[in-house]
């Protein structure tokens, strides 16, 4: 007897995620679902995650631009392609884990990707308010925003990545330091691989932010690693699952849906500047509360993992 096909579906679609804790509701049933479709064209035509990835984030930057004319029409277009973008975002890592071809290149290049995406947005937002009030503060609040959202995101896929190192017992997510990534980064060769010189630099510095706004949870890291050798006990898994859990949904708001959809609603009303308002006031308050509560966790399972490696 066979299965509905909607159970195979499910199946289908879940054999991709990462963790279900860790997607949002708008990736589980609608990204999670559309990205599986997508993934299986795209291996039949025998593309790779990273063209996946290149076809995102045009439509990404395309999208970006067309918020800049104060024309809802030419602006619905671009939410369209906002939306084709995150799919194609989804889609990418899907073919990856499909074809099991995840690779730290691959991750490196979806991260640019996903930051040359926001700078189009965040370019033509600030264009577009500038031309409606010339005022060069504009400029100045556009850019903290940005610096907000690049350190908010940093430290959200830190926070999740670790979290999926635990609960997964260390096998299926690969989390780089800083001090490893700088390694590779030397030696690579700028005449002979450019390319993936540039992108190890880019990596360099995206793994030096998010340790820098997370000692604790990297020291956290650092001494599981070495106590458990990457076999991480189930006691240690639970304990971390019942800490971390409870606040992966609020990580979640810091995410690109909670964005795109406050953007659309802006948009729609005519106010896309209370979209850096946005990104600075609410953001920010929920990212340092975050941060906090982490840290402070992070720093009550160490203290549990130094008492067990005492008493070993």
């Amino acid at each position: 007897m066979t299965s509905p096909p909607t159970e195979i579906s499910h199946s289908r679609v879940a054999a991709t995620y990462k963790a279900r804790e860790v997607e949002g509701v708008l990736d589980l049933y609608f990204y999670r679902p559309i990205g599986l479709r997508l993934a299986e064209f795209f291996e039949q035509l025998k593309m790779t995650p990273a063209a996946v990835t290149l076809l995102g984030g045009i439509c990404g930057v395309v999208a970006g631009h067309l918020y800049y004319y104060r024309d809802l029409r030419i602006n619905i277009v671009g939410m369209v392609l906002h939306v084709c973008a995150n799919a194609l975002d989804n889609a990418d890592g899907q073919l990856a884990r499909l074809t099991q071809k995840e690779t730290r290149k691959g991750r490196v290049i979806d991260s640019v990707a996903d930051h040359l995406v926001f700078a189009s947005i965040y370019v033509h937002l600030t264009l577009r308010c500038f031309f409606e009030d010339p005022s060069p503060a504009i400029w100045l609040l556009a850019l903290v925003a940005a610096i907000s959202h690049a350190l908010q995101g940093a430290a959200a896929d830190y926070y999740r990545s670790t979290y999926l190192y635990f609960v997964a017992n260390g096998r299926r997510i690969r989390i780089d330091s800083s001090s490893s990534v700088r390694l590779d980064y030397r030696r690579c060769n700028w005449r002979q691989g450019a390319w993936d010189k540039l992108l190890l630099a880019l990596y360099l510095n995206f793994t030096r932010q998010q340790e820098v706004l997370a000692p604790h949870l990297k020291k956290l890291r650092e001494t599981v690693s070495e106590l458990f050798q990457g076999q991480l006990p189930a006691w240690l898994q639970v304990r971390y699952r019942n800490l971390a859990g409870p606040m992966l949904k609020w990580w979640g708001l810091l995410m690109t849906n909670t964005r795109m959809l406050v953007l659309f609603a802006l948009l729609i009303i005519g106010q896309p500047v209370y979209f850096f308002w946005f990104e600075l006031v609410p953001l920010n308050l929920l990212f340092v509360y975050l941060i906090f509560r982490e840290e402070r966790m992070a720093e009550s399972v160490q203290e549990v993992a130094q008492q067990w490696r005492d008493l070993a």
